[in-house]
């Protein structure tokens, strides 16, 4: 059974940055894709950014140049630094594999509020 353990969040101001982490638990972590996931309120979650096994990265448009994402297999985590962040950033922020695999159960997520 995989858990997933997202950690990082809290209420920034527009402009600042917040680096969340995601501890994952079982084997095989570093032989899938890994995503971030966010949820706004009332909205569809959506993949923001992936990273491969051997950290070739992706981005949607509306955080490139803003977010980093990057794996550590040795600790099966994955991180995501945000920087520049806007009030639209707001959401709940999940990682998970890519869906192509069938999605792990979810973990709690972990609250990123971005607002003066």
């Amino acid at each position: 059974q995989v858990q997933l353990v997202e950690s990082g969040g809290g209420l920034v101001q527009p402009g600042g940055s917040l680096r969340l982490s995601c501890a994952v638990s079982g084997s095989f972590f570093s032989a899938y894709v890994m995503g971030w996931y966010r949820h706004p309120l009332g909205k569809q979650r959506e993949l923001v950014a992936h990273i491969t096994s051997s950290s070739v990265t992706n981005y949607v448009d509306s955080v490139k140049g803003r977010f980093v994402i990057s794996r550590d297999n040795a600790k099966n985590t994955v991180y995501l630094q945000m920087n520049s962040l806007k009030p639209e950033d707001t959401a709940v922020y999940y990682c998970n594999r890519l869906r192509a695999y069938g999605f792990w159960s979810w973990g709690q997520g972990t609250q990123v509020t971005v607002s003066s």
